[in-house]
């Protein structure tokens, strides 16, 4: 016979802090501290297996239930010494939601069941307090039509305003006896008038009611709504605890209050939170009363006049500060803790994992690692990846005013405001004259790469979280909005609207790149301190990590942001990024236009310089360390102008007449361009391109290594797909290695790989590993090939994809383990049967992914690669997974912190 409740409190406590999964956080760790000792109302936990058979089951219990509820209630009157509807000792009752991970305020509660016309005066006897015992009775009877017969919190709100009015009363706490008591009568009459049927009376229909508005909560839109945000699955459900009530609004020695066993905000070792006297639990965070602060330490940093708990109950503070240094040493973590003083006796009702900044979570780990309470490991396994992520970028002050337009992709974190611009050119120009940039495009493209450099952040109305923007966004540690859908932008009359709201060039904009969030004028920015404890995790997380992060970065710029952030090398440097510098595309645009190949290599020879003084300074930054460079990619057509005036001075630099220009860039316009010619295929129709590049990189690699350590450079041949292209386009590196090599009199060591990013390479990885010393997957690319969808597009249903569980993530943010992750294993598997020792790694933005990296440990590759200011979250990640690998994450402690 299955088990449906399980009993805590009176030295009977049946459950422990282990079964979150059955009895939710909350049942869990009331069952917890019940059995090491703390003072516990009793109580029950329905399990949420009960939950789960509920929606499975036409919105029904199980068998036996309603027995079980009946034996729980029993458990609490013998302990309480009450009985539950006694008019002489009323039990009364609480009713709570409890998932397994915490969902603040998404779910029901119900408080002070039990009450009728008969246990309101058992109450108002076994209290001594009749003002005391009809509050309560209306409290109940305003919360349970609320939660359970939906009538509007509102209504109630109203009669008893209108009473307040009509008496001349100002604060609730101004109503006597008399006045709960006549608008309990118009509460009650309210509910019969909207309801149909009176107020239910028999405590066991209340009960069963109560319980009943809990499970159905699970499914209200905003717990859907909280669980989709946070990742917490449907399927789990939700517990009900049912407890005995205690009141901290009997009187004077009576008073209620939420904790946290250190600053929340800061992480620092004070005890940190809020009480009010004669008040019960809603009070405090409802904002009707101004609420005390615990310590006279946080009472004097507040500049409160209000006694603090610690001067007014100095024994219970006393007794609560011994009970938050117990909980903290028995979970070995900060504590968010409920509880309540009835005359003069502490009750808990509540411990729980706290929530904390970013900042917080950083220096709680490593303060409970160098205390004794948690090894490294679980330090690291304490701090997730996505608050890494907000420590290394501005974000907007939490207490400032937002004025939202609208709300896109958040496909770059961090915060900026300055001035809309249209177009990079127009960016360029204003921050030459010292302005800051917001730059706005219906999308980017690689020609607006110098507005991003130079603009503050960056706003798009179509594209995904992997379009151009947003990895070069990222790649620039620049905060970017992508996608955002509801932005119409008209280039020509410099103007954006959004909701009928006209935004015009030159007006202020702020961007939130950590939430999406595009707002109206400016908003106060503020910049976390990493610090010493930040830089102690690294260390921590480096030692435990299995596999290495480099960083994709192709200009100097990144390349010491990389090195900052402790990235172990370049993973992929983009070559084409470099043609795109204003002194370097003129070059690029006559060798595209060149009538035949000396005409191509003439243009090349000009280009080979900016090439070579690249990857010099880049090599010199890295210093020893691998360098992975990826010959020429994009079509060609991408470098073409698209101005009138950029083809005009394309066609005289060029010597040729506009007509002759605009002809060529229509001849080389492509249906398809990501499936064009490109990648390999331009190594091979144009070797001479390929060829210049290699020279470039082995003159800059021949230069430096006499002077620094020389690089490990590693040559990547793009978009290959059989072994055939690989044998033509590596001959072409190998031959110009030879000639650079013989010209110099010396020699250094390169490898040449290959990026899988096509299907056909994952599955033909064998073959060719007899060519390549290295694979990395371009996950981007082998996304979009693998699912036939475009990342740039996706933006646009796959809202609809994750409502209808297609796909549970985007499968261009998180790698899909079930498609593109298999023919990453089958690639790994294959390469490294054919050529033992291959080095594997992966330099698509999934590189920087947490979920992703876990994948990847999983599958055994050797690195990632990411964008530079992502390498501490890759490298945070890479050692969260190793972990989990090696069975030292303390999976219980890393749900904790889900």
């Amino acid at each position: 016979m299955s088990k449906w409740i399980y009993m805590f409190g009176g030295g009977r406590t049946e459950g422990r802090a282990g079964m979150k999964d059955l009895l939710g956080g909350k049942g869990a760790n009331l069952a917890e501290m019940a059995a090491i000792g703390l003072p516990v109302p009793p109580g029950f936990t329905i399990t949420a297996d009960v939950c789960t058979f509920y929606y499975a089951n036409g919105r029904t219990y199980p068998a036996g239930l309603d027995d079980a509820i009946e034996a729980g209630v029993a458990h609490i009157a013998s302990i309480m010494g009450a009985s539950f509807g006694d008019r002489k000792q009323p039990l009364l009752l609480s009713v709570r939601s409890g998932a397994r991970a915490s969902m603040p305020g998404m779910m029901d509660t119900i408080l002070n069941l039990g009450l009728n016309d008969d246990t309101v005066l058992g109450l108002i006897e076994t209290s001594g307090d009749a003002r005391f015992a009809w509050d309560s009775y209306r409290r109940f009877v305003q919360m349970y039509s609320d939660v359970v017969l939906g009538i509007g919190h509102h209504y109630f709100e109203e009669l008893l305003e209108d009473l307040k009015a009509d008496r001349g009363y100002v604060l609730d706490t101004d109503l006597q006896a008399e006045d709960w008591k006549e608008l309990l009568g118009s509460y009650k009459a309210l509910v019969e008038q909207r309801s149909g049927v009176p107020f239910p009376d028999d405590p066991y229909d209340q009960l069963r009611g109560a319980i009943g508005a809990v499970f159905s909560s699970w499914m209200n839109q905003r717990a859907i709504t909280y669980r989709r945000l946070h990742d917490i699955p449907e399927a789990w459900g939700t517990a009900v605890n049912v407890q005995a009530m205690v009141f901290g609004n009997m009187g004077s020695d009576c008073a209620t209050g939420v904790a946290f066993t250190r600053d929340p905000s800061t992480g620092d070792d004070t005890f940190f939170g809020e009480y009010l006297v004669n008040a019960q639990g809603e009070d405090v965070v409802a904002g009707i009363r101004t609420p005390q602060h615990l310590t006279i330490r946080g009472k004097q940093a507040n500049q409160s006049d209000l006694p603090a708990l610690e001067e007014l109950m100095p024994d219970v503070f006393c007794q609560l500060d011994a009970i938050r240094r117990i909980l903290e040493k028995h979970y070995r973590d900060m504590q968010d803790i409920e509880f309540t003083v009835q005359r003069g006796v502490l009750w808990m009702l509540q411990t729980r994992t706290g929530k904390r900044t970013p900042a917080a979570a950083l220096k709680i780990a490593v303060d409970l690692a160098r205390e004794g309470l948690i090894t490294r490991e679980e330090a690291v396994m304490r701090v997730d990846p996505g608050q890494v992520d907000q420590l290394l970028h501005p974000m907007l002050d939490p207490r400032a005013i937002r004025d939202v337009l609208t709300t896109g992709l958040p496909a770059s974190p961090g915060a900026a405001s300055g001035k809309l611009v249209f177009s990079a050119a127009d960016a360029e120009a204003w921050v030459r004259r010292g302005e800051k940039v917001i730059l706005a495009r219906v999308e980017t493209s690689p020609e607006d790469i110098g507005g991003m450099h130079v603009a503050e952040g960056v706003l798009t109305s179509r594209g995904g979280m992997t379009s151009h923007a947003a990895v070069v966004a990222r790649g620039m540690g620049r905060p970017c909005v992508a996608g955002a859908g509801a932005v119409r932008i008209n280039v020509t009359d410099r103007v954006m609207t959004v909701l009928g709201r006209e935004i015009r060039e030159g007006d202020i904009l702020t961007l939130d790149g950590s939430t999406g969030q595009v707002i109206h004028g400016a908003v106060p920015m503020v910049r976390p301190d990493l610090g010493k404890d930040f830089s102690l995790l690294m260390e921590w997380a480096d030692s435990i990590r299995r596999m290495g992060v480099r960083a994709n970065a192709e200009t100097p710029a990144d390349a010491r942001v990389a090195r900052s952030f402790g990235a172990e090398g370049i993973g992929l440097c983009r070559t084409e990024h470099m043609f795109f510098e204003p002194g370097r595309i003129v070059h690029v645009r006559q060798m595209i236009l060149a009538r035949d190949e000396d005409g191509r290599r003439q243009a090349l020879d000009l280009l080979r310089p900016y090439q070579r003084a690249d990857f010099i300074e880049i090599f010199r930054i890295m210093h020893g360390l691998p360098v992975t460079i990826r010959l020429l990619d994009p079509p060609l057509h991408e470098f073409l102008p698209h101005t009138d005036a950029d083809i005009q001075e394309v066609a005289d630099s060029a010597g040729v007449d506009v007509r002759t220009v605009r002809q060529a860039i229509a001849q080389m316009a492509e249906s398809n361009p990501m499936l064009g010619h490109r990648g390999c295929r331009l190594g091979i129709t144009f070797p001479e391109i390929y060829a210049m590049q290699c020279q470039a990189i082995f003159e800059a690699a021949v230069e430096v290594s006499p002077k620094d350590a020389p690089s490990m450079v590693e040559v990547m041949i793009p978009l290959v797909a059989t072994r055939r292209e690989l044998e033509l386009t590596k001959a072409i590196v190998d031959q110009a290695a030879k000639d650079v090599f013989d010209r110099c009199g010396k020699t250094i060591p390169y490898k040449v790989g290959t990026m899988i990013e096509l299907p056909r390479a994952a599955l033909r990885a064998g073959d060719l590993a007899d060519d390549a010393e290295f694979f990395s997957f371009g996950t981007n690319d082998l996304t979009q090939t693998a699912l036939g969808i475009s990342r740039d597009d996706a933006a646009h249903f796959m809202d609809a994809y994750h409502r209808h569980g297609v796909y549970a993530k985007d499968p261009f943010v998180s790698i899909d383990c079930e498609g593109v992750g298999e023919l990453v294993k089958i690639a790994t598997a294959r390469g490294r049967t054919a050529h033992p020792g291959l080095k594997v790694g992966v330099c698509g933005e999934h590189g920087g992914d947490p979920d992703s990296i876990e994948f990847f440990e999983g599958v055994g590759l050797d690195y990632v690669s990411c964008s530079p200011y992502r390498v501490p979250i890759a490298r945070l990640a890479a050692a969260r997974s190793a972990c989990r690998r090696i069975g030292n994450g303390h999976k219980e402690l890393a749900d904790s912190t889900a």
